[in-house]
């Protein structure tokens, strides 16, 4: 019997469990699928929320802590397992922002470089960046990592680990109880035990909570994105205009996103959509209208009401805990958010106050 037991294989799941066998557990990890093929392959990777000063204070403390942690957490996978996250510290570019008031005051309130720039500064750094701005909003400190990289890294990390051991293939269809006391999971494969139970399923955390009675306001909601096989050097940061994005890769590549729609657990592309994604990023950088659009996909996001994740033991339920419900920033927020329940886990000072993230008050218990 492990003394945890990890639901979920995406990057929040793969975090909890590198830490809790850093400091010695054994650590059993449950994926219905691979590790890190959902939404965390999915994603962009920008290490920031799209706009940080439209999020609330708790979304924008994780957050801050989180940046700050990822380039450690690269160059410690990097190192120990030869897969490159691609980290890349290279600032971010917002283009046509309409309430830049409250961008720089909030800059001003937590500290943040953020300033704005002539467009003399936005086409030296960006020369094919959409043409006309006479202005630019410039944060020199941001980073992206390329996340499906990150995932891999990470798998290819606790695949080496002694204390953890890595199920995939392998669905919860339940929890195994003795009266209130969660004691380990149902699979397909029969009962796993483990000590503490931690629900890390991203959009279908909900429905896995729902079998011990707690409606967990958790949904999917889908994303489309796109990538274009550009030449390297045609973009070289991330740039944001009118919600939308682009990323480049180390190779050239540049990722464009992202559609948001509520449609169930439905992850089909649309034609619909690719047409709407090409043609904000051919307006962010008209080049990329001469690049081929080399892949489509669609993830779903863990969606939550106000976007603050579920972080937690879950009221009534002794030895079970979440951690889900970061909506568009679970990437983002996932170095802060698995540290601030390892830290409750473990009995540490806690790198946050925990109370916005608790489940009480927060869930229904049926």
């Amino acid at each position: 019997m492990s003394d945890f037991l990890v639901v979920g294989g995406g990057v929040i799941g793969m975090m909890t469990t590198l830490q809790l066998a850093d400091a010695g557990h054994s650590v059993t990890l449950i994926e219905r699928g691979q590790c890190g093929r959902e939404a965390s392959w999915a994603g962009g990777g920008i290490v920031s929320p799209l706009y940080p000063w439209r999020y609330s204070a708790p979304i924008s403390r994780l957050s801050t802590w989180s940046e700050g942690f990822y380039p450690e957490l690269a160059l410690r996978l990097f190192e120990e397992t030869g897969v490159d996250p691609e980290y890349r510290q290279k600032g971010l570019l917002y283009l046509r922002v309409d309430d830049e008031a409250r961008a720089m005051a909030w800059a001003r309130e937590v500290g943040k470089p953020l300033e704005r720039v002539s467009a003399d500064f936005l086409y030296a750094k960006e020369p094919e960046a959409a043409p006309g701005c006479d202005e630019a909003l410039w944060m020199p400190t941001l980073g992206s990592i390329r996340n499906p990289r990150l995932a891999r890294a990470l798998r290819c990390r606790l695949d080496g680990m002694p204390h953890v051991t890595l199920r995939e293939g392998c669905e919860v269809t339940g929890f195994r109880r003795a009266a209130s006391r969660v004691t380990g999971v149902q699979t397909a494969e029969g009962i796993i035990e483990g000590d503490r139970v931690i629900v890390c399923g991203g959009a279908w955390a909900a429905e896995l909570l729902e079998r011990v009675g707690v409606e967990l306001p958790v949904r999917p909601v889908k994303g489309q994105m796109i990538l274009f096989k550009a030449p390297p050097g045609l973009v070289s940061r991330v740039i944001l205009m009118d919600g939308r994005y682009v990323i480049p890769r180390a190779d050239g590549r540049v990722l464009a996103g992202s559609t948001l729609e509520e449609a169930g657990f439905d992850k089909t592309t649309s034609v619909d959509a690719r047409d709407s994604l090409r043609a904000s990023a051919t307006r962010i950088v008209p080049a990329l209208a001469e690049c081929e659009v080399e892949h489509h996909w669609a993830g779903l996001r863990p969606g939550s009401p106000d976007g603050v994740p579920f972080i937690g033991a879950v009221p009534g339920m002794e030895r079970l805990y979440v951690n889900a419900g970061h909506y568009r920033n679970g990437l983002v927020l996932a170095p802060a958010s698995t540290h601030l329940l390892v830290d409750e886990l473990l009995g540490r000072e806690p790198i946050l106050d925990p109370a916005p993230y608790r489940l009480e008050g927060r869930v229904s218990l049926t």
